[in-house]
């Protein structure tokens, strides 16, 4: 595979992320990729996702590859397929970015990754909330030392199951190993309210999942969230956090309305300074995301960057994404890079097992009566959640 050499991408499944998400980005990233096919279990589904993204189309998927010869298969099937049509598309020769989550049982995540590491195929997870700007902005921070050691990290409603577990665990570094959970997990009924997602204005229950996971070398993770976060004037926080040496992190938010604070230690030690962050655009008066750029105080480190690696590189002729599609963007870019070097993917299905693992540990916990549940789980008893 030479470096810069255009890959071929078939869309396996015809689930709604197909065709307004995965399809318009892989049109948008043309200099790296290509459409080549579509799959799907129904020859409607199949033909109408085809005909709508202008791709050929099959219900053969051993058919597609031997005639498109695809040499990345993007999985965007119903929810509950995901671990039996990613392993499908794995032992078909692709190369996959898989949806969230790897699979809903352990035992299927194992079978992808045993599958991939048989057939010497990457596996990528679209796993985009660590990877949306804001976030990869802290990162960078918390990544050039300005902030020393973080000790704590919170998942507080930013986001549900192994989406707010993975957000979590970003700021303490996907390296630190977890080593045991406890859990608690609690329905509750609310007050007659609109239903943004499901159009509805009665009585409803949320269903609350709560979280304590203990990383080796005492650091701790906080996760919190609630069935009805995404769509409820109920429960309209959000917030993620991060407590470290030298400062801290907190998103404050209504809904999707957020503002960062981000602070480290004033010269003389006693008071915080805030860091400003900036995003910039290709124009003055809007275009597309170019950078986050934090200025941060510190005579050493005065500011800290994060390029968008969408920037258009000739100015108006580029993409103008939004926060959440320069995130899956980024998933299919760190797939392409590593089927490109041979190299692994910068998330992957290791990480992406873990946050699923670490969301069924919580689960099992709460169902033991708060019971501290040791770590690594026995995939034979997690699937039975």
């Amino acid at each position: 595979m030479q470096p810069g050499q255009k890959l071929r991408v078939a869309i396996i499944g015809t689930a709604r992320r197909s065709s307004y998400l995965y399809a318009p980005i892989v049109r948008a990233l043309a200099e790296d990729v290509e459409l080549a096919a579509v799959w799907g279990r129904r020859e409607e589904s199949a033909r109408r996702l085809g005909e709508q993204i202008g791709a050929p189309w099959y219900t053969d998927l051993d058919r597609l590859v031997r005639e498109q010869a695809p040499d990345i298969g993007i999985v965007s099937v119903a929810y509950n397929a995901n671990g039996e049509v990613g392993l499908m598309a794995v032992e078909a020769g692709l190369h996959v970015l898989l949806e969230t989550p790897i699979a809903h049982k352990l035992s299927e995540a194992d079978a992808i990754i045993a599958a991939a590491t048989a057939h010497g195929r990457k596996v990528e997870v679209a796993e985009q909330f660590h990877r949306r700007p804001l976030e990869q902005i802290k990162l960078a921070l918390i990544a050039s030392g300005l902030f020393g050691r973080v000790h704590t990290s919170y998942n507080d409603f930013a986001g549900h199951g192994y989406h707010g577990v993975s957000v979590m665990r970003s700021y303490l570094g996907f390296d630190a190993r977890p080593l045991q959970v406890t859990g608690a997990v609690r329905s509750y009924p609310l007050a007659a309210h609109w239903s943004r997602l499901a159009g509805t204005r009665g009585e409803r229950t949320e269903t609350q999942e709560h979280g304590l996971v203990e990383f080796e070398g005492g650091q701790l993770g906080h996760y919190h969230w609630t069935s009805v976060g995404y769509d409820s004037a109920v429960r309209w926080w959000r917030s993620s956090r991060f407590l470290a040496e030298r400062g801290m992190g907190v998103t404050v938010g209504v809904n999707l309305e957020v503002q960062e604070w981000l602070s480290l230690i004033a010269p003389g030690g006693e008071a915080p300074h805030f860091i400003t962050l900036e995003r910039r655009w290709e124009r003055n008066d809007g275009g597309a995301l170019t950078a986050m750029v934090a200025h941060t105080g510190d005579p050493q480190q005065p500011i800290v960057t994060w390029e968008n690696p969408f920037r258009p590189k000739v100015q108006g002729h580029g993409v103008q994404w939004h926060d959440d599609e320069i995130g899956v963007a980024g998933c299919l870019l760190s797939l392409v890079n590593a089927v490109r070097s041979d190299g692994e993917p910068t998330y992957g299905a290791q990480q992406a097992r873990l946050d699923q693992e670490l969301t069924l540990a919580i689960r099992l916990s709460s169902r033991t009566g708060g019971a501290p549940v040791k770590l690594p789980l026995d995939p034979a008893v997690s699937d039975r959640l």
